[in-house]
């Protein structure tokens, strides 16, 4: 088994400033800002973008579909941080295919027309990269020892 301390990188730790809250509780806010990879210079691009959550996963919409940049560089390296204030982590971003997830895509679609009166656009899935991100009721606490199974 490997401690978190060595296996999680480094921005995890910011994460934690989550402690005793859950994804869930991120939900109200507005914005967030996401950073990919450029994929010309290979140098992070953040943007600040609507989301939602649902299933302990942030849900984006480009507008723009796939000539949006930030999809260009997802497309290219799925590896992304997301912040929310003083809330980040890293995360694995992927474009969802509207037939092949379309009772997700109309679920998304319609918590975001609730959110925002909007919920158009290509749907970008965003998994935190947490222990526990498959389980959005999962708390993380102060002190909380992680571990790698496998």
């Amino acid at each position: 088994m490997q401690s978190s301390s060595s296996w999680y990188p480094a921005r995890m730790e910011l994460g934690s400033k989550m402690a005793g809250s859950s994804i869930q509780d991120l939900a109200d806010k507005q914005v967030l800002n996401l950073t990919t990879i450029g994929g010309k210079t290979g140098l992070p691009r953040t943007i600040e973008i609507w989301f939602v959550v649902c299933s302990g996963r942030f849900y984006l919409f480009a507008e723009r579909g796939e000539a949006a940049n930030w999809v260009k560089n997802i497309r290219r390296n799925p590896k992304v941080t997301v912040r929310i204030g003083d809330w980040q982590t890293d995360a694995t971003a992927r474009v969802l295919d509207r037939d092949a997830d379309r009772k997700l895509w109309e679920n998304v679609a319609a918590t975001a027309d609730r959110k925002y009166g909007w919920g158009d656009g290509l749907l970008v899935e965003i998994t935190p990269f947490t222990p526990f991100a498959a389980d959005p009721d999962h708390t993380i606490s102060p002190g909380s020892q992680l571990t790698m199974r496998g």
